[in-house]
């Protein structure tokens, strides 16, 4: 087998486990190397002060991210260090430095363009031009992410997503419980993440879900704060036997590959 290297670009701590925890386990299980890059520190997310919401929030989190990594067995993590612009609308002159949300995408994606070059990628991970669920620093990872490959020659980009049909139909359950049920939109995600025509790859990541658990779990400071439920400590606490139905597959589109059906279960399938 040949080994191929991943480089997987994430906007905070925590996105890499969410998104393509599985993955990133399953590639370095199957022998490739994967690089971890995240824009920000995170520093503007939700957390307890006992968990960091003390003014301390980046430290804490850049920490989590390392432990995250290692469980994942990344063999490098590179932290951009642009400002996190928060949840809500990007404001620059609110916040004193330019939120990355903010910033023109030509200087990221030069810097990203760069760690690509020195680790010869073969595959960039993103997200979809959704950002997701539309979080504005989500949505520049996609803008970074195809500039930076199209400057570095990276043949093969990922956009890392959901299915939106199953999260619906998941959603819809979900909402019948009294807690969880804050955690679900009205819409039910209608506008968010990807519809199931539009992906070309489902990754089975079941044999990698202890992994996976063990990177949910070191971002402890994202568990908590909001005062509700967040969407980590729901997961946390999924029982065994339901992790694998929840957990068990990631979800991509591969920039200029058709449509299929059945969905490629091998991220490097196009290498090959």
């Amino acid at each position: 087998m040949v080994p191929f290297t991943l480089v997987a670009f994430h906007a905070h701590p925590d996105d890499e486990s969410l998104l393509t925890g599985g993955t990133l386990a399953r590639a370095t299980a199957e022998g490739h190397r994967v690089v971890l890059v995240t824009a920000t520190a995170g520093e503007a997310g939700l957390a307890d002060d006992q968990q960091g919401g003390d003014g301390r929030l980046a430290e804490r989190r850049l920490a989590e991210l390392h432990l995250a990594a290692q469980a994942l067995g990344c063999a490098r993590v590179v932290v951009l260090g642009y400002p996190d612009s928060g949840s809500g609308t990007p404001d620059a002159a609110d916040q004193g430095e330019t939120p990355f949300a903010l910033l023109d995408p030509a200087g990221p994606a030069a810097r990203l363009a760069t760690i690509l070059r020195e680790e010869d990628a073969d595959v960039l991970t993103v997200y979809d031009e959704r950002g997701g669920y539309g979080h504005p620093d989500h949505i520049q990872v996609h803008r970074v992410g195809l500039l930076a490959a199209e400057l570095a020659g990276t043949r093969v980009v990922l956009e890392a997503t959901i299915d939106r049909d199953r999260l619906q139909r998941v959603a819809r359950l979900m909402a019948r419980l009294p807690r969880v049920s804050l955690l679900i939109p009205a819409d039910r995600f209608s506008g968010s993440y990807t519809a199931r025509a539009e992906l070309t790859h489902r990754v089975d990541v079941r044999r990698q879900l202890p992994a996976k658990r063990a990177a949910l779990a070191a971002h402890l400071s994202q568990a908590t704060g909001g005062g509700s439920v967040r969407t980590l400590a729901l997961l946390l606490r999924l029982p065994r036997p339901v992790l694998g139905p929840v957990l068990g597959a990631e979800w991509y589109r591969e920039r200029g590959r058709p449509v299929g059906n059945p969905l490629v279960d091998d991220i490097f399938a196009t290498l090959r």
